[in-house]
């Protein structure tokens, strides 16, 4: 069975859908993003990679924080909104009816309807062509109390969380394994 070779191009998928707020409490925006990920662990670090000519873009340049919402099957439409219309024109909060909720340590907002809140602070801004990825340290992360158990354990699957892959969202589906399953020996 052959192959089929393609020019180089974004095809690293499925990737997480975030929804990224920026600003403060009384002027803010939300931008939707595909490319981010984790980069560290200790410190505990994140990146976001935004075109200059995005609203957002001057918006964390300026100061130097955001906050990722990550996306359930409930704001898949948000998402997508968020994405397409830009904040230049729009108060994106009020168009699709999302809730600001002050943060705990930055001035950017959470969206209170996002099942997780990830606050981050800018380290660096590294210029890398088509997009600028803007290199964060994570400096809180709040947790709708709604997805903890009764062991205090945050439950990840409850939150039916999305991606997109290749112009497209799907719902993360049934679980695999756990880290180990691979080498777990049955006893």
């Amino acid at each position: 069975m052959g192959k089929v070779s393609f020019k180089p191009g974004t095809f690293l998928y499925p990737v997480p859908a975030v929804l990224v707020s920026c600003g403060d409490m009384t002027s803010s925006n939300i931008i939707t993003i595909a490319w981010t990920g984790i980069v560290s662990s200790d410190p505990a670090m994140t990146y976001v990679s935004i075109r200059k000519e995005r609203h957002s873009y001057d918006i964390i340049k300026n100061s130097g924080e955001f906050c990722i919402n990550l996306a359930s099957k409930n704001l898949a439409f948000a998402l997508d909104y968020c994405g397409v219309k830009s904040g230049k024109n729009e108060d994106k909060f009020k168009s699709m009816n999302l809730t600001k909720q002050e943060s705990t340590l930055i001035k950017a907002p959470m969206i209170s309807e996002s099942p997780v809140n990830i606050e981050c602070r800018v380290k660096e801004v590294i210029e890398l062509g088509s997009h600028d990825m803007f290199l964060a340290e994570i400096i809180a992360v709040n947790v709708d109390e709604k997805y903890i158990d009764e062991n205090g354990r945050f439950d990840m699957q409850a939150c039916n969380l999305i991606a997109y892959s290749h112009g497209e969202y799907y719902e993360l589906g049934d679980k695999l394994g756990k880290f180990g399953y691979s080498v777990k020996k049955d006893k």
